[in-house]
Protein backbone atom coordinates (compact mmCIF):
# COMPACT_ATOMS: atom_id res chain seq x y z
CA UNK A 1 0.00 0.00 0.00
CA UNK A 2 1.10 3.79 -0.39
CA UNK A 3 0.09 5.75 2.64
CA UNK A 4 -0.14 9.67 2.37
CA UNK A 5 0.35 10.81 5.92
CA UNK A 6 -0.56 14.38 6.44
CA UNK A 7 -0.05 16.52 9.62
CA UNK A 8 -1.99 19.89 9.96
CA UNK A 9 -1.02 23.42 11.49
CA UNK A 10 1.84 23.21 14.26
CA UNK A 11 2.66 19.35 14.45
CA UNK A 12 6.32 20.33 13.09
CA UNK A 13 6.74 21.52 16.16
CA UNK A 14 6.51 18.34 18.04
CA UNK A 15 8.62 17.42 20.69
CA UNK A 16 8.83 21.17 21.93
CA UNK A 17 5.23 21.61 21.13
CA UNK A 18 3.12 21.68 25.25
CA UNK A 19 4.86 18.16 25.66
CA UNK A 20 3.27 17.47 28.87
CA UNK A 21 0.32 17.24 26.06
CA UNK A 22 2.14 15.94 22.70
CA UNK A 23 5.15 14.30 24.45
CA UNK A 24 9.14 15.03 23.65
CA UNK A 25 9.43 12.74 20.82
CA UNK A 26 10.30 15.43 17.86
CA UNK A 27 8.62 15.56 14.57
CA UNK A 28 11.51 14.41 12.03
CA UNK A 29 11.48 11.07 15.01
CA UNK A 30 7.88 10.60 14.04
CA UNK A 31 8.67 10.46 10.46
CA UNK A 32 11.59 7.46 11.10
CA UNK A 33 8.67 5.72 12.75
CA UNK A 34 6.22 5.95 9.73
CA UNK A 35 8.92 5.26 7.13
CA UNK A 36 10.18 2.16 9.14
CA UNK A 37 6.59 0.84 9.91
CA UNK A 38 5.34 1.30 6.29
CA UNK A 39 8.85 -0.57 5.31
CA UNK A 40 7.89 -3.73 7.88
CA UNK A 41 3.78 -3.82 6.02
CA UNK A 42 5.65 -3.74 2.99
CA UNK A 43 4.21 -0.35 2.38
CA UNK A 44 6.00 3.19 1.59
CA UNK A 45 4.48 6.01 3.16
CA UNK A 46 4.63 9.94 2.15
CA UNK A 47 4.77 12.59 4.90
CA UNK A 48 3.59 15.93 4.28
CA UNK A 49 2.71 18.93 6.55
CA UNK A 50 1.55 22.72 6.47
CA UNK A 51 0.20 25.17 8.77
CA UNK A 52 -1.80 26.49 5.82
CA UNK A 53 -5.60 25.06 4.84
CA UNK A 54 -5.07 25.27 0.83
CA UNK A 55 -2.20 23.47 0.92
CA UNK A 56 -3.16 20.10 3.09
CA UNK A 57 -6.63 20.43 0.73
CA UNK A 58 -4.65 20.52 -2.44
CA UNK A 59 -2.17 17.26 -1.33
CA UNK A 60 -5.52 15.66 0.01
CA UNK A 61 -6.81 16.41 -4.16
CA UNK A 62 -3.45 14.61 -5.05
CA UNK A 63 -4.38 11.75 -3.41
CA UNK A 64 -6.50 10.39 -6.55
CA UNK A 65 -4.58 7.65 -8.32
CA UNK A 66 -1.26 8.09 -6.85
CA UNK A 67 -2.26 6.93 -2.98
CA UNK A 68 -4.29 3.99 -1.23
CA UNK A 69 -4.94 5.28 1.58
CA UNK A 70 -4.46 8.62 3.52
CA UNK A 71 -3.62 9.08 7.34
CA UNK A 72 -4.14 12.59 8.39
CA UNK A 73 -3.77 14.39 11.83
CA UNK A 74 -5.64 18.11 10.78
CA UNK A 75 -4.55 19.47 13.76
CA UNK A 76 -6.78 22.72 14.67
CA UNK A 77 -8.33 22.21 11.13
CA UNK A 78 -10.60 19.00 12.87
CA UNK A 79 -12.94 21.65 14.49
CA UNK A 80 -13.66 23.99 11.77
CA UNK A 81 -12.55 23.15 8.35
CA UNK A 82 -15.32 21.82 6.34
CA UNK A 83 -13.36 22.83 2.98
CA UNK A 84 -10.85 20.01 3.96
CA UNK A 85 -13.61 17.42 5.14
CA UNK A 86 -14.96 18.59 1.47
CA UNK A 87 -11.81 17.60 -0.04
CA UNK A 88 -12.16 14.08 1.37
CA UNK A 89 -15.52 13.49 0.60
CA UNK A 90 -14.55 14.68 -3.18
CA UNK A 91 -11.41 12.26 -3.48
CA UNK A 92 -12.88 9.26 -2.09
CA UNK A 93 -9.40 7.85 -1.09
CA UNK A 94 -9.94 6.64 2.65
CA UNK A 95 -8.63 8.19 5.75
CA UNK A 96 -8.27 7.76 8.95
CA UNK A 97 -8.36 10.56 11.01
CA UNK A 98 -5.26 10.21 14.28
CA UNK A 99 -4.88 12.86 17.08
CA UNK A 100 -2.13 12.10 19.43
CA UNK A 101 -3.65 13.61 22.68
CA UNK A 102 -7.48 12.39 23.48
CA UNK A 103 -9.25 15.45 21.91
CA UNK A 104 -12.71 14.15 23.87
CA UNK A 105 -10.52 14.97 27.49
CA UNK A 106 -9.52 18.52 26.49
CA UNK A 107 -11.25 21.85 26.10
CA UNK A 108 -14.81 21.52 25.14
CA UNK A 109 -14.07 22.51 21.56
CA UNK A 110 -11.96 19.71 20.35
CA UNK A 111 -14.83 16.92 21.36
CA UNK A 112 -16.33 17.66 17.86
CA UNK A 113 -14.56 16.67 14.65
CA UNK A 114 -16.30 18.11 11.35
CA UNK A 115 -13.36 16.02 9.56
CA UNK A 116 -14.01 12.83 10.61
CA UNK A 117 -17.19 11.93 8.92
CA UNK A 118 -15.17 11.93 6.05
CA UNK A 119 -13.19 9.17 7.54
CA UNK A 120 -13.14 5.24 8.14
CA UNK A 121 -12.65 6.03 11.48
CA UNK A 122 -10.57 7.85 14.09
CA UNK A 123 -7.91 7.41 16.76
CA UNK A 124 -7.03 9.64 18.98
CA UNK A 125 -5.06 9.79 22.69
CA UNK A 126 -2.41 6.75 21.35
CA UNK A 127 0.59 8.87 21.20
CA UNK A 128 2.40 8.93 18.00
CA UNK A 129 1.63 5.21 17.97
CA UNK A 130 -2.19 6.24 16.31
CA UNK A 131 -0.27 6.77 12.77
CA UNK A 132 1.43 3.24 13.09
CA UNK A 133 -2.10 1.86 13.93
CA UNK A 134 -3.81 3.17 10.89
CA UNK A 135 -1.23 1.87 8.39
CA UNK A 136 -1.79 -1.68 10.45
CA UNK A 137 -5.63 -1.37 9.59
CA UNK A 138 -5.42 -0.50 6.14
CA UNK A 139 -2.75 -3.13 5.56
CA UNK A 140 -5.40 -5.58 7.14
CA UNK A 141 -8.15 -4.73 5.74
CA UNK A 142 -6.82 -4.09 2.26
CA UNK A 143 -8.94 -5.58 -0.69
Amino acid sequence: MKFLVINGPNLNLLGSREPGIYGATGYETLLRMIANKAAALGSTAECFQSNHEGAIIDKIQSSVGNFDAIIMNPGAYTHYSIAILDALKAVGTPCIEVHISNIHQREEFRHTSVTAPACVGQICGLGLQGYLLAMEYFVSHAD
